[in-house]
């Protein structure tokens, strides 16, 4: 999710799923199965499947683990039928979001995604109603430790599109096409990832309130513990001052 900066929202992301790491793997299992069924079983050949396969070692899932979701995608073993779906709508305070899923029933995602709108004051809306206001990318995070100017040059040679510094850490958007590229250039010469992860980024955002902020984090923890639900991802800020008294609760 988009918290009260990018970073924000993805450590806050990672920490939740990684206190329910088998949901989590579950989850990556189903990333691996799809993209091993669109585009075959070869991480060298298949670029979404070799993102899958690093999202599964970051999170430490066992590679025979990940070694079977592999046969399931490219029908070595038998598995469920996942297809990719994007489902959009709007919290609380107009605030737009999108979630990301994986489902082999989309009608029974479409029901329970549509109650968690409404128990949380947003909506389910129709397709295309918000995914205009948001553009994929990657997103590598570095520790403001390492030398700058060696990591912007080495993000840059490599096709990254932008290197700020956020936080007291690096932020080095890329496209899609290139993250991969561009995270084994930094992970060669030494330089070591915090973060990483492509996400949809939107091209504005909502400021939110305390009481706002409340309402919507508790919208996005509900839609990202769903089991169908890969990524969910909203147009909101809250002030670090806000983001922290929530953090604290």
């Amino acid at each position: 999710m988009s918290g009260h900066s990018h970073w924000a929202g993805i450590k806050h992301k990672k920490a939740a799923l990684d206190a329910k790491r088998g949901k989590l793997w579950s989850k990556i299992a189903r990333l691996i199965i799809v993209a091993a069924r669109s585009g075959g079983g070869s991480p060298e050949s298949n670029l979404a499947l070799r993102y899958a396969i690093d999202k599964a070692k970051d999170a430490n899932m066992p590679k025979d683990t990940i070694e079977k979701a592999i046969k399931k995608g490219s029908g070595e073993l038998d598995g469920a039928n996942y297809e990719e779906v994007l489902y959009e709508g709007y919290g609380n305070d107009g605030v737009a979001v999108m979630c990301e899923v994986l489902t082999d029933n989309r009608n029974r995602t479409a029901s329970e995604l549509r109650k968690i709108f409404n128990m949380k004051g947003g909506a389910l809306g129709a397709t295309g109603c918000v995914a205009w206001l948001f553009s994929k990318k990657g997103i590598i995070a570095v520790d403001g430790g390492a030398d700058e100017e060696k990591v912007m040059e080495l993000a840059l040679e490599a096709g990254a599109e932008d290197f700020q510094v956020e936080s007291g850490d690096y932020q080095i958007t890329t496209t899609v096409d290139v993250f991969a590229e561009v995270k084994a250039a930094l992970e060669s010469n030494g330089i070591a990832i915090k973060a990483s992860e492509i996400m949809q980024i939107p091209s504005n955002t909502v400021q939110m309130d305390e009481n706002g902020a409340r309402k919507i984090m508790g919208l996005m923890e509900d839609l990202e513990d769903h089991d169908d639900v890969q990524n969910a991802y909203a147009n909101f800020d809250i002030p670090d001052e806000i983001m922290q008294k929530l953090e604290e609760e």
